[in-house]
């Protein structure tokens, strides 16, 4: 079956801190592990580590090279395999984004499977639920992963010790998928403690915040506005005074807005790969934003500035190379393109490879959900008072201080006003690929795109076929025939 392979992997995970035993593998859950409390710690810290997947250069949780698959930004190196996506479209075999995501997923899955069929061995109470609350959270997270790109696949929700590795498993629809990962955010909003991101253990608003994201994506709005509304009138977030600070140490550590991210500390746990080196150091410039991007700000729109770097900038705007400025066709930096800002840590100068940088990677912030509530309360019951009180409060953050939205608007000129607001708020932080999706114009915006005003003749390719990505062909090879390919590939 898809997972009959990557138990050992999570058990690996698990064990890692512990003295290497020869014990048989098929034996580790009995002679190895669940026998104390401290047991549990370790297997709770090995799923965490599955966040940090890596294909070799980028974090596979880095958000910023999914905005290289959508019309905001262009990754020359094809980091994830954005680019060849765009340029050659998805195959079974595009590897990169495309394998990990279904590979690492499970890998992820199943450690969280094995966790909660164990760890009521050694723990109860209300620390059992907590630890269960993490892990069925996990679970969640990475079935809405598998749903929104690949949309079919097998659900596993057993122990890995119980499966035979010689099973196979065929696939489930979407809909089933996405009814799993609801039921895990379910659970791990009953579970988790309700209160601030501090530690980088989830908490109940992180669980309920992907919630959104999964009405949202099922077109559920009258949901995700309630949801939304119980994460505002909660009051434990809010935004952070310092829009830049939210993507770089140490400030990130104080900031009330970050509501989950994957955490790094260097130089025990830093980036495999400088993300300062790859967003702005020689040899690569990767997650250059497009010209449609800069467009897309309104005159005097400060978070422009604070997301990409433009012509001439200097020290004063945080070019990190004294004595030069920045300057298109010079180190990478790609004529008609606009070398991303946001992450890069105004700490650093001269970033080369082998730095050891440890930026937070931020997947959800109070912004998104107070723009998450705008937009689904606004698909419920039209642009009613709440709507505007939302968006404008993400556009009056100090340092933004964007002007009010125009009153009177109608439901559709309020769509396409939150939509603005999303893209110019989140840019760079992964989103936007999806927006274009579940909104259902994917096609529209990214089938014949023009990523770079200077090459007019190079468009990029989308097909509707791409809202399921098509499974990795090895797992199908692995799996056959009760593993079948998505349709058209």
């Amino acid at each position: 079956m898809t997972s009959k392979y990557i138990f050992l992997v999570g058990m690996v995970c698990m064990v890692s801190c512990k003295k290497l035993d020869l014990t048989p593998t098929s034996q580790l859950s009995t002679t190895v592990f669940w026998k104390t409390a401290s047991d549990a710690d370790l297997a709770l810290a090995g799923l965490y580590n599955t966040l940090y997947a890596n294909n070799g250069t980028v974090d596979q949780n880095a958000p910023y090279w999914w905005d290289c698959f959508s019309d905001n930004a262009y990754s020359q190196h094809s980091l994830g395999g954005s680019q060849n996506a765009l340029i050659s479209g998805l195959t079974p075999t595009s590897g990169n984004y495309q394998l990990l995501y279904y590979q690492n997923g499970y890998i992820a899955i199943a450690a969280c499977n094995s966790f909660l069929a164990n760890v009521g061995k050694v723990l109860s109470g209300d620390t059992l639920n907590r630890y269960k609350g993490e892990a069925f959270f996990l679970r969640g997270f990475n079935y809405f992963w598998l749903a929104q790109l690949y949309g079919n696949v097998p659900i596993v929700t057993a122990d890995p010790m119980t499966i035979s590795y010689q099973s196979k498993m065929a696939k489930s629809p979407r809909a089933d998928v996405l009814k799993q990962a609801e039921n895990d955010f379910d659970s791990a909003i009953a579970y988790l403690p309700d209160t601030k991101y501090t530690t980088g253990h989830a908490v109940k608003a992180a669980a309920e915040g992907f919630q959104i994201r999964l009405y949202l994506f099922e077109q559920r709005f009258a949901e995700a506005a309630a949801m939304a509304q119980t994460i505002i009138s909660g009051g434990l977030f809010s935004l952070n005074p310092n829009y830049p600070s939210n993507f770089y140490k140490p400030d990130q550590k104080s900031s009330p807005e970050i509501m989950f991210s994957v955490q790094y500390q260097a130089p025990a746990v830093p980036h495999p790969y400088s993300l300062n080196v790859l967003l702005i150091g020689p040899g690569w410039k990767d997650c250059q934003g497009t010209q449609d991007m800069i467009n897309e700000y309104e005159p005097g729109d400060p978070r422009k500035t604070m997301t990409f770097f433009f012509p001439g900038d200097g020290t004063a705007q945080g070019w990190p190379y004294p004595g030069t400025v920045g300057t298109p066709g010079v180190n990478e930096w790609v004529i008609g393109f606009y070398p991303g800002k946001k992450g890069v840590d105004p700490a650093v100068t001269n970033p080369t490879p082998g730095l050891l940088d440890d930026q937070d990677y931020v997947l959800l912030r109070y912004a998104d959900i107070e723009l998450m509530y705008a937009e689904a309360q606004n698909e419920a019951v039209g642009p009613d008072a709440t709507v505007y009180q939302q968006v404008n409060a993400v556009r009056a953050r100090p340092g933004v201080n964007m002007p009010p939205l125009p009153a009177g608007l109608s439901q559709d000129s309020m769509r396409v006003r939150i939509r603005h607001e999303r893209r110019v708020e989140l840019a760079l932080e992964g989103l936007r690929y999806f927006d274009l999706r579940r909104w259902g114009i994917a096609t529209q915006k990214l089938n014949g795109f023009i990523q770079n005003p200077t090459t007019p003749s190079v468009t990029t390719m989308y097909k509707d076929m791409y809202e399921y990505w098509p499974l990795p062909q090895t797992e199908i090879d692995r799996n056959q025939p009760e593993l079948v390919q998505n349709d058209g590939y």
